[in-house]
């Protein structure tokens, strides 16, 4: 269904060339500016699906409580998109991740259910224990739980993204890259944009700390909304070639630059698709065309571990 009001500003975002990331002899850079999106995160997309989507099959009923664990601009996400549809929101979430990300959600209205986590990192306990709460917060508010994990809206969600980017950017896009938290970026815009591009390369990117999806063990990392210490539910392993591994010190210095130098301003998630994408721009070589996602903007980390400042 076509959405009105503020709900039509999710999507259609621009693709723009990253100029300066890459040297003369490496492929073009491309990155898919979701920071545009109302809450400044390509969540928007996803919270939007699974809402419509509980409302038209009629598991969510009109005014009736949505639950959801997350770590925080999913939440944020809903929030906004709750507070439009008319649903109350109930969001399980840490203290471990950005505080302007939990302001967010209670500025959009949604009543946050806090998890205390220890210092020094988002540990591979957390997520499970988070979704076991929100699982216990939705039975007893007989809620809706939107289960991002498990909900294959997610996947719809991002389906758009890639159509959209196959019409932005001129010529071939040799090789998509994304880091994977529910997977559903990689999954949904990476189908769709291989329908366009069948040789395209599809490229998951994980914390090194954390190296999960590569057949490695979990362990605590920095960077907020990948890595959840579990191989994703929705993701295949034919939903992607290759895997790319960065560390949280290179997320982190990655944004720092991207903001300094380049002027894109996001968080360490978006710093590690640009470390990712860096790195298949030297490998493929000049007259190749690599994308990207700015997964969201640096104002949701200015005060968290030190990013900025």
């Amino acid at each position: 269904m076509a959405e009105h009001g503020l709900l039509a500003g999710i999507g259609w975002t621009r693709a723009v060339r990253l100029d300066g990331l890459t040297g003369p002899d490496d492929a073009e850079v491309w990155v898919k500016l979701e920071a545009a999106n109302p809450t400044g995160s390509y969540k928007d997309r996803m919270a939007l699906a699974m809402i419509r989507g509980a409302e038209q099959s009629g598991r969510l009923s009109p005014g009736q409580i949505v639950v959801e664990a997350t770590g925080g601009s999913t939440g944020a996400s809903l929030a906004l998109v709750c507070a439009v549809t008319g649903h109350p929101l109930r969001v399980v979430t840490s203290d471990a991740f950005a505080p302007e990300k939990l302001a967010a959600m209670r500025a959009f209205g949604a009543e946050v259910d806090l998890v205390a986590s220890p210092p020094g990192g988002l540990a591979p306990e957390l997520w499970p224990q988070l979704i076991g709460l929100a699982r216990l917060v939705a039975d007893q508010v007989e809620g809706y739980a939107t289960d991002q994990f498990h909900n294959p809206e997610v996947i719809n969600a991002y389906k758009p993204l890639g159509y959209e980017v196959a019409a932005q950017v001129p010529g071939h896009i040799d090789a998509f890259c994304v880091s994977v938290g529910t997977g559903g970026c990689l999954i949904g815009a990476g189908r769709a944009l291989r329908q366009r591009y069948p040789g395209m390369l599809r490229v998951a990117v994980e914390p090194a700390e954390s190296p999960v999806l590569s057949g490695g063990q979990p362990g605590t990392h920095r960077i907020e909304g990948i890595g959840i210490g579990f191989w994703p539910p929705l993701l295949e392993s034919y939903d992607f070639d290759e895997i790319i591994t960065v560390t949280s010190a290179e997320a982190f210095d990655m944004a720092r630059t991207a903001a300094a130098q380049l002027g894109l301003f996001s968080g360490p998630s978006t710093g590690a698709n640009l470390v990712a994408a860096a790195r298949l721009a030297a490998r493929l070589g000049t007259g190749h065309r690599v994308l990207t996602v700015q997964v969201d903007s640096g104002l949701k980390y200015l005060s968290s571990c030190r990013l900025f400042g």
